[in-house]
This record gives structure tokens, sequence and C-alpha cells, in this order.
């Protein structure tokens, strides 16, 4: 159950609307059309205390001089950002109202005018884990003397951002909210409300407020009649993502198949493949259908489409005369889930710095505090040529879809993915050099305030060896990728002569490769530490092509094992993402560690192949098996209570 409750304890909840009516009556009214299943009004902060004391699910909350449209308050209801958000309004403060400050869509600071941006609307979402302290900071609000010109909900809000709450700011875009002290001034809002078609603005923020180049210019320009007519269609955001599913599975046999026009006919269906894939996330939005289901079903659907072309890609190159076609794919397939591990851990650390800012030092705070500042300034600047560079340069999904799109159906599948590994190999060294060095500047640890061994995959082995804190995990899990990358070059060089690795090559590099163990227990504290997960990754990955092309395994096979180890490791970083537990069955997918002892004994008793295919096919059935567990029979076994407004989210496109 969800309960909104409007707060009247200050004169503004005597002000009536053009026709009559209170505003305290109207909010009432518009907080039930949000959704809220029980709205009640308090007349002070003491009540109100009382009344969330008793509620066992979110609490909105509102002052009684928010004069909005009801689309906003259904939009703070349902956001899948939180579990707690303020309403923020770029209006200029009113005596009385709190100023805000905010970084990465957080509020960082309340009260304090210096370097605010924005100003708090008057209206609160409180997630069910915050609601003691939303309930001690009515009863300190209502306790502390304070002006008559000091709203009681401002005062609510400063002192809940007192006891260290973490806050989002949710910003009202093309809608109108605006809090009315006077009649006048709520005859004004009300003229500025109705001047507005709420159902068109609702559309049209369905699209996000920034995206990248490609998608802003070439997909958002008309996908919302696509989002429309989905909506007029009744079909669900999870119906959209996977048609765009089956759109990019037709595109990767097309690119497979070769020819021309099956060339040209693949890289319509990828793009149109990607115009869904934008849906699907604009119809959650527009429609407010959010899901643990449907963000994690997006993410995960995201990468398989991607690799799947990727496979498309690489079985045509082959299929064209090229040998090492395969090879290209798993290479773009082993870099880009690479970079993806750490623009996720990247983005936890920059939310965590935003969080505790890094007191000023003298200058600028050295090499990566000007970086910091430089591109906090062109991300300010948008619309511009360098906002646009920054956006671009990165090398995001939709600039990733275009390239392949445009070059398989101009030069073939070959050339499309060596313009992929190019420009992926460029943007991750951009990306990783910048962010290492903003990186020591923050010097925000991570990874020491989750479970590291869960985010790093570790299984039975590192689980038990001794903590080794020196050199340190980062240190340890990169000497292991070099022993894996070793491996693989005197591999590859061994295949390409006609030979085969003296016996003794692959049990010493598992033994170096495991060094990464040494580090499972020590505390991940270091400013770099955010990068060991990729760094296990790519040790990982590495190892099992390395052992693959050592046991004279096909390619198609290794794509394969590779492809399903990224299945499994997207599914962590999804539920990071969206703040869920472990998978049900993730003890049973070994670690990185037994899974490459395992294909170490397998490549050194001849059976690299089969090692691979057997270990591939367990993995798989137990993902599989856990998404069942995950997403069917625990929830189905779970108690029946009502779904709260907001609760779930969906990772939109």
């Amino acid at each position: 159950m969800t309960l909104a409750i409007v707060l009247a304890a200050d004169p503004a909840a005597s002000l009536t609307t053009r026709a009559g009516e209170r505003l305290v009556d109207r909010l009432v009214g518009q907080w039930r059309r949000a959704g809220a299943s029980d709205v009640r009004v308090a007349g002070d902060l003491t009540e109100l205390a009382e009344l969330v004391a008793g509620a066992t699910g979110p609490v909105l909350v509102s002052g009684a001089d928010l004069v909005a449209h009801t689309a906003v308050l259904r939009h703070l209801a349902t956001s899948p950002v939180g579990p707690t958000l303020a309403l923020v309004l770029t209006d200029p403060p009113a005596p009385g109202q709190a100023s805000v400050r905010e970084e990465r869509g957080q509020v960082v600071a309340v009260g304090d005018p210096a370097d605010a941006t924005g100003v708090f609307g008057g209206a609160l979402r409180v997630g069910a884990a915050d609601l003691p302290a939303l309930a001690a900071a009515a009863e300190t609000a209502a306790a502390a003397p304070s002006g008559p010109a000091t709203a009681a909900v401002d005062r609510l809000f400063a002192e809940l951002a007192a006891c260290g709450t973490l806050t989002f700011a949710h910003r009202v875009r093309l809608l109108v909210a605006h809090r009315a002290g006077t009649p006048a001034e709520a005859d004004a809002a009300e003229a500025a409300v109705a001047a507005v078609d709420e159902d068109r603005a609702e559309l049209r923020l369905s699209v996000k407020e920034r995206d990248d180049f490609f998608t802003t210019f070439f997909v958002s320009t008309w996908s919302v009649y696509v989002t429309k007519a989905a909506a007029r269609l009744r079909l669900s955001p999870t119906a959209v993502t996977m048609i765009s599913v089956a759109f990019a599975v037709a595109a990767a046999l097309l690119f497979g198949a070769g020819g021309r026009p099956a060339l040209a006919a693949g890289a319509v269906l990828l793009y149109l493949g990607f115009v869904l894939d934008c849906v699907d996330g604009q119809l959650a939005r527009y429609t407010r259908q959010f899901s643990a289901w449907g963000g994690w079903l997006d993410t995960m659907a995201d990468r398989a489409k991607e690799y799947v072309v990727y496979a498309g890609l690489g079985y045509g190159a082959t299929h064209a005369g090229f040998r090492y076609g395969w090879a290209l794919a798993i290479a773009a397939m082993t870099l880009q889930t690479v970079r993806h591990m750490t623009d996720t851990w990247y983005g936890v650390l920059h939310d965590e710095a935003a969080r505790r800012p890094r007191p000023a030092t003298g200058g600028a705070g050295g090499i990566g505090g000007r970086l910091n500042a430089a591109s906090t300034k062109v991300q300010a600047d948008t619309g511009s040529v360098s906002y646009w560079l920054k956006r671009t340069v990165v090398f995001p999904i939709g600039e990733r879809w275009a390239l392949m799109a445009l070059t398989a159906a101009l030069f073939g599948p070959l050339v499309a993915l060596c313009a992929v590994l190019v420009w992926g190999t460029l943007a991750f060294a951009y990306t990783g050099g910048l962010r290492t060095l903003r990186a020591r500047w923050m010097r925000v640890p991570v990874v020491a305030t989750v479970d590291a061994t869960l985010h790093r995959d570790d299984g039975p082995l590192a689980r038990g060896v001794p903590a080794v804190r020196r050199p340190g995990p980062l240190a340890l899990a990169v000497l292991g990728a070099l022993s894996a990358v070793a491996l693989l070059l005197w591999a590859l060089a061994t295949v390409h002569a006609g030979d085969r690795l003296p016996g003794w090559v692959v049990p010493l590099a598992v033994l170096v490769l495991l060094v990464a163990a040494l580090g499972a227990r020590a505390s991940h504290d270091g400013p770099l530490d955010w990068l060991v997960p990729a760094a296990l990754r790519a040790g990982e990955y590495l190892f099992a092509i390395a052992v693959g092309v050592a046991g004279r395994a096909p390619a198609w096979l290794i794509f394969g094992y590779v492809f399903v180890l990224t299945l499994h490791h997207y599914d962590l970083t999804a539920r990071l993402e969206k703040r869920q537990t472990a998978p049900p069955l993730h003890p049973a997918t070994l670690g990185w560690d037994v899974r490459s002892v395992l294909l170490a004994v397998a490549t050194f008793a001849g059976f690299a192949s089969i090692g691979l295919i057997t270990l591939g096919a367990y993995l798989l059935v137990v993902f599989v098996a856990s998404v069942v567990l995950a997403w069917v029979v625990l929830p189905a076994r779970a108690p029946r209570t009502p779904v709260p407004v907001g609760g779930g989210e969906r990772s939109p496109g």
C-alpha cells in the first residue's frame, strides 16, 4: 500500500483555485489519480510522523502549496530511480523554501544557497527503508524552533537530508509545477498548467533528455510515433524488447548469409531493431510500466543482441574467405564486455564521489581535478560541438549499431568487425586513461563497500586462499590477466607455425592466473580498485580463448563459450545496477578460478573442445535455471502483497 500525505501546516493550505476548490483538496485528488492507495491530510509535522510510523510501503509527501500537473506527481511516485526522491524546480526560491544542490542526479546539499542548482518543489517520495528517518525528521522539525516563513515541508526535507538519507532529484521538464504562496501565484500557476497538453508532454518526456548523437538525431526524432502506436496496441515494453531481439537475430542471419542484398537488408533490420530498443524504454516511461524484470531483461537483451550480431558478422567474414572472421568477433565481444565492466564500476565510483565531495585543495586538485572540471563544463554545454564529440568518442551503443549497419551494408562483415574493434579500442584507451586520472584524484573506494567476492565472481579456490594485502588486488588481477595474454600470444604463434604448445605451459599459465585469487580477501579500498572486476573478466576470457586456441577448438565454439560467460557476468552487473541480490544459483557457477582450472585440466588432457562444450553447456543451464528461479518460481512463492507505486524499475533504452 502506498500512502500519500498532504501536509497542511502552513497558510498556503487555505489557498483556493479559481473554481473555488482548496489546493489541499485538489492535491488529495491528484495523489489518488497518481496511484496512491491511501491519501491523508496532516495538520502538522507531529501528525505526519504518526502517519509515517504506521506505514509499510513508500510514502508520498507534499506541501499544500504545490500546483502541478497530475503527471508530475505520477512521475514522482512511479520513477524507477530512488527509492527516495525529491521534486526539484528551477524557480527562484521564495522566502522559507529550501534551496538544493545536486550532482549526478543526487541531492548533496539542502538549505545552502551557495552553488544551488534548484529549489525544493515541496514533494517527496520516501522509500520503505527510509521511513524511520522520515519519521525522525518530522519529529525533529516539529520540535525545532523556526521562523514563521519557513514552510513545514521544507523543514521536513532539510531534516531528512541532515539524517544522511540518499535522495535523488526529480526534475520537471515540459510539464508544469510551481509552489504558490499567494492567490495571484496560484492563479498564475493554474494558467501555466492549463496551457500545456499533458499527454503530448508525457509522450515527449518518454525520450531521454540526454542521449547520444545518433540516437538523438536519427532515432528519437521519430521513435515517439512508434511509441504512441505501441501504446495504442497495448504492447508491453517487454513485448517490444522481444521484437527488437527478433530483428537483431534476423540481421545477424542476413550478415552471415552474405551478398549485397542480404547485407543491405540486414543493415536496415539492425537499424529498426535499435529503434525498437529505444522504443521499449520510451514505452515504459510513457505508460509508467516499470518492473525489475523489465529492467533486467532490457539490459541482458541489449548485450545478447549485439553479440549475436557479432557472431553473424564473424560467420559472414569467414564464409567470404577471411580466415580470422570468428577471431575478430571474439575480440570485439571480449573488448566490449570488459569495457562495460569498467563503465559499471566507474558509474558507481562517480555516484559515491558525488555523495562525498572531495574537499577543495590548492589549485584545481592536480590533473585529475582539472579533468573533472573540464568534463563538467563540457557536459553542461549541451548541444555544443565539444559536448557531442565527448558523447560520441566513447563509442556508445547507438554509434556501434550505426557503424555496424553502415559498414556491413557498404563494405561487408570483415570491415564492420574491424571498424568496431578499432573504434572500440580507441574509445577504451581514451576513457580508461581519463577515468584513471580522475579516479586517482577522487580517491573514493567503492568495491570495499559491497560483497567484493560476489562482484569479483570468486569461486571456492579464491575464497579459501589467505589474504595478501600487497601489492593489492588490482595488481594481482592485472598480473593474472597478463599471464592469459602471454598464453594466448604463445598459442597463436604455435598454431600458426603448425606446432603444439609444450605440455607444461597451460598448467603454468593457470597457476599464474590464480595469483589474482590472492587478492580476493584483501580490502578493495584503493583509488583504482574499481578496475578489479574488469581485470578479472579480461583474465578469464583471454585464458579461455587461449586454451581453446592451444587445443585446436573451433573458433565458433570459443565464441559460444565466452558468450555464455558474458551472460553470467552481465547478470551480476545488471543486478548490481538494479540494487538486487545475487542470482539464486550463483554458487553453482563455480567462480572464475574453478572454471579456469577445469579448462586447463581438459586442455592438458587433450580435450579442450570437450571441456569448452561441457562447461559452457553447464553454465548455460545454470543461467537459465537461475533466471527461472529468480523471475518465476520465487516470486510465485512469495507472499502476495500489494505492489507499491514506483516499485521495481526498468532500465529504459
